[in-house]
């Protein structure tokens, strides 16, 4: 998570995803504009960020929730050098009685949790579990 003049970005190590989102007040896109990451817009309150997304592309849109009107509100709140408590909002009344809240405190701890890249690396043994499974289902085909 970085700041710069009127910006705050996310860069997600999954498929290096970022997030560019803008704190200067402006409205969100209009609804024709669908993204997958949706269109979030960031304001602080006090200490915290707090960004509200909407405009998710339908295929992109969390748990089945529906496009059209999922709201997505985020707060990240620092509470330590290396500790930030994130809460996700969801709200979504075509598909939920009631929005819900999801939080966790994300810790930086670099000496002991270096991130690898997604695409690649040593561990990473999805492709062998998958080809694992092909061939298995190749024999019992025979």
């Amino acid at each position: 998570i970085v700041q710069g003049p009127g910006y705050v970005g996310i860069l997600y190590e999954m498929v290096h995803e970022v997030r560019v989102i803008p704190l200067d007040g402006a409205p969100h896109v209009g609804p024709a504009i669908r993204q997958y990451m949706g269109d979030g817009r960031g304001r602080w309150e006090g200490g915290t960020l707090v960004v509200e997304t909407t405009n998710v592309r339908e295929e992109a849109a969390y748990r089945g929730a529906s496009a059209d009107t999922l709201r997505i509100i985020e707060r990240f709140t620092p509470v330590a050098p290396d500790k930030l408590d994130w809460a996700v909002t969801i709200e979504d009344p075509r598909t939920w009685t009631e929005p819900w809240t999801f939080a966790m405190t994300l810790s930086r701890r670099s000496d002991i949790e270096r991130p690898y890249e997604y695409a690649c690396h040593e561990g990473n043994y999805g492709l062998i579990y998958m080809l694992t499974v092909a061939r298995a289902e190749e024999d019992a085909a025979k």
